[in-house]
């Protein structure tokens, strides 16, 4: 592979600050940059005169057409091309691209996932471009990153409520921030997805249904040697893999990713990407173009990449880490511990900001993860538990304790600790373990949300991450505003709020039975399937936190709980029509093929050897698990078909949950089961041996 110029191919196919500085007039730019920075709507000329300088920038680099690219509630992305060329009265035609283009589209808004607020008699929708996310090319395409609304203005997709929580949250950290004399005029949200997937061979995975159907594997029995030998993680990586690896790079670069870390992963032919810290709306676009682009580069490799949760029973499935900070235009990180008084004051308020709002919300963060797929992989012990929990570390531990008992802090600057007067000592960066178990981990100067699946929009979870912290800093502000002592005030509320919210707290082995047992007593919740994470979404505490924040309208928040049941209910109905059809096709056809042989071959031996019976043995035992196979599968078909007519679709998703999905289950341990005992040229796909090592 040619050398890679890595400074110059970085960024080269994105229309960013550099490329517009250089071909707008001085006060377009100037116009475009109050837009960002305040809001302020653009004109119709300022418009065009931007989309002018990014269609010839466009087709500078090849472009034919424009698309406004967004992010309906499917998960994904979507997006509609439109050429640049208008005809001419003589037969030619030109390039153009106006404004009205850049600013504003209209896809059919009823064939998405929309939670029946637009029907097919009602399908305008609206695209509206998002200034603050730089345009791209893809394939030959302009691609516009937009927000997705209806025809009245409700929200379509999963960027408009983002970017209404990252302003939400500006408006109170600001609040708060003044209080501490703090001369910050905007704070944002940073988010650094890590990203985990696996790799297969695209021949093998042709040969299995359910990978194509579904994502992951619906049958296969474990291989002689999976993950126990601890020798994939961070392991020399194949020679095939470093290719992708590399072409990987350098596409995500040219498209201004900042991918910085590549490794192996702990799971055999599993591996992780992940990025530089970036704005948090900038980060969802990039990480759905990254998990676009993972797939279309492994395909040029003759390799399929898996972004399923749990692809692959008995190994470790894959997450996103969710690596989320809030930072001022000063520059200043929040949930960075500071070195003065006040910078620590201010920093145990945002902290315990943080605390609040994950024990008042630990519904809506589970809810936030919520899914068929990440239902296997969560409380694995692989992952972290369906309870929601806080690590904070011990040092940061210890100083909250003091705090909660106003007891001296026995650190480095031994006394009784007054915030706001007494010097808090430095708190390393690093003084946190990782704790590999916790949901929800304070790492130094950031937060890392553990519990996301690898094939889900950040979007979401980062939406409700701001919400509710936005709404803990409105209770605070609201409180010390009027406050006529602050710091003796700012004393007792973080005081309260911590002792309140003590019980969210846990640095301890988040694997353990223990643990499970200790959040029961603690009145922690544990939402082990997706129906239980949905099913209080539309509480009056949420609908009233969303509303109050301005992030979602209660007709909104009805859609996307909606949605949620419904692609729940349609994952497993996919899942289970795989199934059946690979049990009847696949697998007892590959049965009786392989009993006919041993049938053959036993009449045989039994005419030299009346004492050799283990060909009969064989036939037997394979004969009762394919007629136990057959009856569970029958039963399934028949629990299926029950199921999927209830009409509630909350009734309809438990029902999957409850019984479809045991019912699954059952036929899966029959079916591997007959997998070791047929001969390995009978068996009807490639088993597990042969997707996890054969890519090298």
């Amino acid at each position: 592979m040619a050398e890679t110029n890595v400074p110059e191919i970085f960024g080269s196919m994105v229309f960013n600050q550099q490329v517009m500085k250089s071909s707008l007039p001085a006060k377009t730019f100037e116009a475009w940059k109050h837009t960002i920075n305040d809001g302020t709507p653009l004109n119709l000329e300022t418009a065009n005169q931007i989309a002018e300088a990014m269609k010839v920038w466009a087709i500078s680099k090849g472009a034919t057409h424009y698309t406004h690219w967004f992010q309906p509630l499917t998960g994904i992305t979507a997006e509609k091309h439109d050429s640049f060329i208008t005809p001419m009265q003589d037969g030619r035609v030109i390039m153009t691209f106006s404004g009205k283009e850049l600013v504003k589209g209209e896809p059919d808004a009823s064939s998405f996932p929309n939670g029946g607020k637009r029907s097919t008699f009602e399908a305008r929708g609206y695209t509206v471009w998002d200034p603050t996310s730089y345009p791209f090319i893809k394939d030959h395409t302009l691609c516009i990153p937009t927000a997705f609304c209806s025809y009245n203005g409700e929200a379509l997709d999963k960027k408009t409520p983002l970017l209404r929580s990252m302003e939400s949250l500006n408006e109170q950290a600001l609040r708060i921030l003044k209080l501490f004399g703090n001369d910050a005029k905007h704070v944002t949200t940073t988010m650094g997805p890590e990203q985990e997937y696996f790799l297969i061979d695209e021949k093998l995975y042709q040969k299995r249904k359910d990978l194509k159907m579904c994502g992951r594997t619906l049958f296969g029995a474990r291989p002689v040697k999976g993950q126990e030998m601890d020798d994939q993680y961070f392991a020399a990586i194949k020679p095939r893999v470093i290719k992708y690896m590399e072409e990987l790079n350098t596409e995500l670069w040219k498209l201004g990713i900042l991918s910085k870390t590549e490794h192996n992963e702990v799971a055999p032919a599993q591996h992780e990407m992940a990025p530089i810290f970036t704005t948090s709306n900038l980060a969802a676009d990039q990480n759905q173009l990254t998990m676009e682009i993972m797939k279309k580069v492994a395909r040029r490799h003759g390799l399929i990449c898996l972004l399923h949760e749990k692809p692959f029973e008995g190994v470790n499935g894959s997450g996103k880490h969710n690596n989320w900070s809030i930072a001022t235009d000063l520059g200043e990180n929040l949930f960075a511990p500071g070195k003065t008084p006040r910078d620590n004051a201010q920093f145990l308020l945002f902290l315990t900001a943080v605390i609040k709002a994950v024990d008042e919300n630990q519904d809506l963060l589970r809810y936030s993860v919520a899914s068929a797929g990440n239902d296997h992989r969560l409380g694995a012990n692989e992952a972290p538990p369906a309870i929601i929990s806080v690590f904070v570390g011990d040092e940061l531990d210890a100083v909250l304790k003091a705090i909660k008992n106003g007891t001296a802090y026995d650190g480095k600057k031994r006394g009784k600790m007054t915030i706001g007067v007494d010097v808090l000592p430095p708190i390393p960066k690093d003084s946190t373990d990782r704790n590999r178990t916790s949901p929800f981990a304070f790492t130094g100067n950031r937060f890392e949300f553990r519990s996301v699946g690898s094939a889900l929009s950040i979007s979401g979870p980062n939406t409700i991450l701001n919400a509710i912290l936005a709404n803990s800093l409105c209770d605070f502000a609201d409180e010390l505003e009027k406050s006529k002592d602050f710091d003796a005030d700012l004393q007792k509320l973080i005081k309260r709020e911590i002792t309140k919210h003590w019980r969210i707290l846990f640095n301890g082995n988040g694997y353990g039975q223990e643990w499970i047992e200790e959040a029961e007593r603690r009145g922690l919740k544990n939402y082990r399937t997706t129906p239980k994470a949905i099913e209080h979404y539309l509480d009056e505490k949420n609908i009233k936190l969303f509303t109050r924040m301005g992030i979602y309208t209660p007709e909104e928040m009805k859609s996307h709980f909606d949605i949620k049941l419904e692609k729940y209910c349609q994952v497993i109905n996919i899942e289970s029509n795989t199934m059946l059809e690979m049990v009847h096709k696949d697998i007892i056809p590959a049965a009786f093929k392989y009993l006919n042989v041993l049938a053959d071959t036993e009449f045989k031996m039994q005419r030299v050897c009346t004492m050799c019976n283990a060909g009969l043995k064989l036939m037997e035992q394979l004969n009762t698990l394919v007629n136990d196979l057959s009856n569970h599968a029958d039963a399934l078909a028949a629990k299926h078909e029950e199921t999927r007519h209830i009409e509630d679709l909350m009734k309809r998703a438990h029902a999957y949950a409850k019984v479809v999905i045991p019912a699954m289950e059952e036929v899966r341990s029959i079916a591997d089961q007959i997998e070791n005992l047929l001969g390995d040229e009978y068996k009807p796909y490639p088993n597990y041996e042969d997707l996890l090592y054969s890519v090298q």
